[in-house]
This record gives C-alpha cells, structure tokens and sequence, in this order.
C-alpha cells in the first residue's frame, strides 16, 4: 500500500464512494460530486483518481453484472476499505482540530 496522504479532491471522491454504498461507479461519482461540490468534474480525472486511491488501497473494486443499455459491458463499482475509512476519519480528525483553533470573532461567513 502507498502512503495514505489524502489530497483535497481524493479526499471528495472518497467521501463520495462512501456515500454511494454499493453504487459507486464513475459516473455517478462524478454527477454526486458535481452537485455538491459545485464543480465541473471531468470523468477522466476521477478515475486517475480512483486508481490512485486504488493503489493506496483505500477502495477496491469490482466488475458489476454486464447489462444491454451499456451494450454488454459492465461498470466497475468501487467500494471504501478499513483503510479507507481511517483515512478519512483521521482527515475529519485533523480539520477539526484545525477548525476548533480558529477565534470564533475572526471568522465570519461570507
């Protein structure tokens, strides 16, 4: 397994694998995650991602079931591992801290 350092874009997808449970494929991820990040979100670099976070063995994956609207190819789910998740609580962990340090009067909402 590689490092575990979390960048803030993997850090979104695998919050976005986690909260897609057992649908989590590229797409979706990135349709999740264009809504509620705001954000334009190419395909191409999600799975960059997605491999990376793959290879630090934060997710794993698998080949669904392959189905006639996709002309017989199958999609790749993803799912978040032990790792993957103590990756993240311990991200959560950090900016909490981080968060808690902040004098409430100098930091305003804009």
């Amino acid at each position: 397994m590689k490092g575990t350092h979390l960048g803030e874009f993997e850090e979104l997808v695998l919050l976005t694998v986690a909260s897609l449970v057992n649908n989590a494929y590229s797409v979706a991820i990135c349709d999740e995650l264009s809504q509620h990040a705001d954000r334009t979100v190419k395909l191409g670099v999600v799975h960059a991602v997605l491999n990376r976070l793959e290879e630090k063995g934060l997710v794993k994956s698998e080949l669904g079931e392959a189905t006639a609207t996709r002309g017989g190819k199958r999609k790749r789910f993803y799912m978040i591992t032990g790792a993957g998740k103590a990756s993240l609580f311990r991200a959560k962990e950090i900016r909490d801290q981080l968060w808690q340090k902040i004098p409430h009067l100098t930091l305003k909402r804009i």
